[in-house]
């Protein structure tokens, strides 16, 4: 399954548990979906595909948005906050902080739109958690 594969299969989907999904895809080096799940437009989720694993991840907060006085005690309650978030981990892509969660590439289509609304869920809590810690 590549990303036109997934594209195709949630533009035919309709709804799933009682969200509707949006996607758009983003060309590039590698292609990437912009997944949007219905009540959760402000955090996408960004899916790529590889031989191994399918990689859905979000954007939390940006390095300017924390307060550097409290950026320690921010990592320290992002560590503490990863076994307890299910199907989701914390992480950093350049200048970004982001949750992230993988599947097999093997896992049904039902197991990713799962996935997809467990990692939406994720974010807002972990924003939640995170918020006394930005500027």
């Amino acid at each position: 399954m590549d990303t036109k594969d997934l594209a195709l299969k949630f533009s035919e989907m309709g709804e799933f548990k009682g969200y509707d999904f949006e996607c758009q895809p983003i060309p590039g080096d590698v292609d990437v979906l912009q997944i949007t799940v219905e009540d959760f437009e402000e955090i996408p989720c960004y899916v790529s595909v590889t031989d191994t694993q399918i990689l859905c991840i979000t954007y939390l907060m940006g390095e300017d948005e924390v307060n550097p006085e409290t950026r320690a005690e921010m990592m320290e309650e992002m560590l503490e906050l990863n076994i307890p978030m299910p199907l989701s981990s914390f992480s950093k892509i350049g200048e970004r902080y982001v949750l992230f969660g993988a599947l097999s590439i093997n896992s049904s289509f039902d197991d990713m739109c799962q996935e997809i609304i467990t990692l939406c869920e994720n974010s807002v809590e972990a924003i939640t958690a995170l918020e006394e810690f930005l500027l």
